[in-house]
């Protein structure tokens, strides 16, 4: 497993976070921002026992798979054909293990390093205080699109990278590296691309501001 630094972890913790924020973001005080946190590593929590869950199921489908193979299979091209469906379950099954072995790191750092959690809780006071300046700079990014109508993690990755570059005074280089890992895991399959595109017209639009 690929160790991350604490900031790493904190933005995947503010990531996480910002899917808690109250519809009114004006209403969120500093005594909520701790009670954020712990709610998305509550999240991480439950999102691991569904991964273990889901990649049992792989498995036992996966040994349905092989079982039939070899006491229904009628010829030999249909006992390839249940085999490999069976190495597919298993994958999947070792891919969804993989990813649950990841979060206890997170959740675990984010109860024992203060420079986890204090960071992530900075990225979420953040991207709440300075929306409306965050949101513009994303805007006039995107090409014929709204900020409204992003997929949600897709917007939150966005938000945590301008606020990085505006506020925290990240080299906008670092900011979009880290965006683009950050959908790499967990936005869809094009999303790292489509945020990479995005911060790029971010960091040209303020080079000629």
């Amino acid at each position: 497993m690929q160790d991350r630094k604490p900031q790493q972890l904190a933005r995947e913790l503010a990531l996480l976070s910002l899917s808690q924020l109250p519809v009114n973001p004006k209403k969120l005080t500093e005594e909520h921002l701790p009670k954020l946190v712990l709610a998305a590593v509550r999240t991480l929590r439950s999102e691991v026992q569904d991964t273990l869950d889901n990649a049992a199921g792989e498995l036992q489908r996966s040994h349905d798979r092989i079982l039939s193979s070899q006491t229904r299979a009628s010829d030999i091209n249909t006992a390839r054909t249940m085999l490999q469906e069976a190495i597919s379950y298993t994958q999947t099954a070792i891919n969804k293990l993989g990813a649950a072995v990841e979060f206890p790191e997170l959740i675990q750092l984010a109860n024992q390093d203060k420079t986890v959690s204090k960071y992530a809780i900075q990225i979420v006071k953040i991207v709440s205080e300075q929306r409306t300046i965050v949101d513009e700079q994303i805007t006039a990014a995107l090409v014929d699109w709204q900020v409204a109508r992003l997929a949600q993690i897709d917007r939150d990755i966005l938000r945590i990278a301008v606020a990085e570059m505006l506020f925290l005074d990240l080299p906008d280089s670092v900011a979009i590296n880290e965006a683009v890992e950050l959908a790499k895991r967990y936005s869809g399959d094009e999303g790292h691309r489509f945020i990479n595109g995005v911060l790029r017209r971010v960091t040209e639009q303020k080079k000629t501001a």
